[in-house]
Parts: C-alpha cells; structure tokens; sequence
C-alpha cells in the first residue's frame, strides 16, 4: 500500500512538472465601496482574470475603510497578508505601509508593462515618493468639487453656480435664510470635514503657501493664512454645516443630502454614480470649490503589490491586466469621469454630470492633493484633531494655528 502510495505521488508529480505551473491564488484587498459599478468592477476583474489565467483564482476582499486600515497594519506586521491591496497614494494614507514594509517595489514592473507612459502624469504623483523605489500603480484619479441641489438653489433664488468664495458664502446665506443648510459633512469620519479645511487653505493661502505648509516649510503660528483658514473653517461650522454633522459619518451625510435637508456637498466624482443609483441624477449639479487658483482638489488610489505575496509575478499580472487598455475600457465609468489609462475615454453616451467633469478636468490649471495625502500619518492625526475642535466650537482659529506649529516643530 506505502509503496502503491508512493508510485502515485511520484506519477502525480511528474504530471504537474509536464503540464506546467501549479494553481495559484490570488488575493485582492480593497473597500467596501457605496456604488455598484464600483464594486462590480473589481468583480470583472476577479473573472477577467481567471478567464486569462483558468488555473488560477481570485479572491477579491471588501472591508470599510477603517477595516481596511486595520487588517493592512496586522498584515504589516506578521508573515501574511494579500497580493495586491488598494488604498490611497500620498505620504500619509499609502505611505504608511510603504513605511512599514507591506508594499513591493514595483520598478522592475513599471519597466516591463511600460505603466509610467500608459497612465496619466497627474496619476503617478505619488509611485516615486519614497527613496526605496516605485510603490504603486494607479487605478483610479479622482477630483473633488461641490455638488449642489439644482432644485433647493431654484427654490431661494440662487440663479448661478458661485464662480468666487465670496459669493459661495453668499449663497450659504440665503440659504441658512431658507431654512436649508448649506453643506453636510460626516463629521463622525475625520477625513470627510477634512475636505472643507484642505479648500479653505488653499482659498486664503494660495497654491504656493498651500503646498508649503502641507510640506512643513512654512510656519503654521506665523503665516497669517492659516488662521485665517481656520477662522473659516469656524464660520462654516458655527452655522452654514448641517447642525448634527459631527454624530454622522460620511454616509449618513449623504442620506440627509438626498432627503434635501442641505444643498451642497463637497464629494468626488465618483459621486454621480452614487447619485444616479439613490436619486434623479438630473437635479443636481457640479462646481468646483472656488478657491482662485484654479487648482483641481484631487487624489488618486493605488493597486500595491503586497510584500507579503509568495507570487509578486502573478499580482503584479493582475495590477497590469487592471489598468490595462481593454480592461479600463470595460469598466470605463465605474470610479468617476477620468480614467487613468491615457486611451481610454468616455464615450457620447456619458452621463450629463460625467461630461461637466470631464470639463473640470481640462480646465484645471494643476492639482492639489488632501491633507491626509500630503502629510505623513502622525501629521495628518493631529490635523484631524484639530479641524475637529475648531468645527466643535472647542479651539479658537489662533491657537488652531499654533497647535499645528508646535507639532510638526516637534516631529
């Protein structure tokens, strides 16, 4: 029988050394997403794969965002984890596991599919960040703008979309005047109010400043705009954000936007898919945020290779198969107006909103990135904490200012 046993696993042996590779899995880690379109994607690439590769097999993992966090940072610290996980690029949200070894560098990869001239240049902001190589590859890019109800702005008698900061403030007005709010955040997630403060700088700072102080070169005590961000980012609060909006996360946010208890909100333009799955997509509108540097508020997200993979080869297989022509071309639509492949485009059949982003993209005179992108983790922690005390009521603009200061001078 042992010597039956042993012919056989012999045999068996010598048949996987003829036919070829083993079977190999495959495991994704990515978000649990608010759109359909979203997540299904992610799911035709799942089988889009396996069709290329009928030996093997995906498993695609969706967790929140905090999950998500959290099962990296274990993943960072043990022998296990995915083969290809997502997250947001930037010093702060990406680079901390860049920083704590879960990321593969990808240069040799970049060489061998050409990723750095198929992707857009706004992109790859963040593949050579780190002194160690390319991290990253970008699945998606993404502006930020206000979407507004087209049916409350006619109701109290706003006519045009604010093209200043002045003028978006005198629509908060008439509004609060109306009964409306003017936006709605999710407080109960840092980084949904965080938005407000990242548009706010760049508004009483300009493009220059703005990048010197997410940087760290400029000092927050001295630099007069970064109180006077923060003294907006007060007046928003005290009266212009829907009341209870520090209870709420970013979804429940969203719910009170579509029951029209607010008029704006500050989202992504992945957003019009979320519209057009909870609402009538043709009452609303977009603008962008006006700042007056006509700088485009954006990000982009990344599919990294984990160092955790027992095969980088075949992750890395997938990463191209996801930003490849033909696969961006299927899902073209399913994270928003602008795809990261340099081909692909959005076609005549394009939602109204998709197109009117797809101006705001060609019009923009550069990017810049959200806080939780440009700071490095332990930075964007005491952000968050302070944005959140000033929109409480609980720290005065000044000493806003100076706590940033004194944290980065301490670093």
């Amino acid at each position: 029988m042992k010597l039956n046993t042993l012919i056989l696993s012999s045999a068996a042996s010598l048949a996987l050394l003829a036919g070829g590779a083993t079977a190999e899995d495959l495991t994704v880690w990515t978000l649990s997403y608010s759109s359909e379109k979203q997540s299904l994607a992610f799911k035709l690439a799942e089988e889009a794969f396996e069709a290329r590769n009928p030996d093997d097999n995906v498993e695609v993992i969706h967790r929140g965002t905090d999950e998500h966090k959290t099962a990296l940072r274990v993943a960072a610290g043990s022998d296990t984890g995915p083969d290809v996980y997502t997250m947001w690029a930037g010093l702060g949200l990406g680079g901390e596991y860049v920083n704590a070894g879960l990321s593969l560098d990808l240069t040799k990869y970049y060489e061998k599919y050409g990723w750095a001239d198929r992707v857009s240049v706004p992109s790859q902001a963040f593949v050579e960040a780190y002194a160690d190589g390319k991290h990253g590859a970008p699945y998606r890019f993404s502006g930020e703008a206000v979407y507004y109800d087209q049916t409350i702005f006619d109701e109290v008698g706003i006519d045009k979309e604010p093209e200043t900061y002045e003028e978006l403030k005198a629509a908060a007005v008439k509004l609060k005047e109306n009964g409306y709010a003017a936006f709605t955040f999710g407080g109960a997630v840092n980084w949904h109010v965080m938005r407000l403060m990242d548009v706010l700088l760049e508004t009483t700072c300009g493009a220059e400043k703005h990048d010197a102080l997410t940087s760290m070169e400029l000092d927050w005590a001295t630099e007069p705009c970064a109180e006077a961000a923060f003294a907006e980012m007060k007046w928003w609060a005290d009266d212009y954000i829907l009341a209870p909006f520090m209870g709420i996360d970013e979804k429940q946010a969203s719910t009170l936007w579509y029951a029209k208890r607010a008029a704006m909100m500050l989202e992504g333009d992945w957003m019009v898919n979320a519209i057009d799955e909870n609402a009538d997509v043709s009452e609303y509108g977009i603008f962008p945020f006006p700042t007056g540097t006509n700088r485009l508020y954006g990000f982009a997200e990344y599919l990294y290779v984990s160092s955790k993979s027992k095969n980088p080869d075949l992750a890395a297989e997938f990463v191209d198969m996801f930003i490849s022509t033909p696969f961006q071309s299927k899902i073209n639509g399913s994270f928003g107006a602008l795809s990261v492949n340099k081909d692909v485009k959005l076609g005549d059949d394009a939602m109204d909103l998709h197109k009117e982003w797809i101006e705001i993209f060609d019009a923009a005179g550069g990017t810049f990135v959200n806080g939780d992108q440009a700071f490095p983790l332990a930075v964007t922690t005491e952000y968050f904490r302070i944005i959140n005390e000033v929109a409480s009521g609980e720290m005065e603009p000044k000493p806003a200012a100076e706590a940033m200061a004194t944290f980065i001078g301490n670093l």
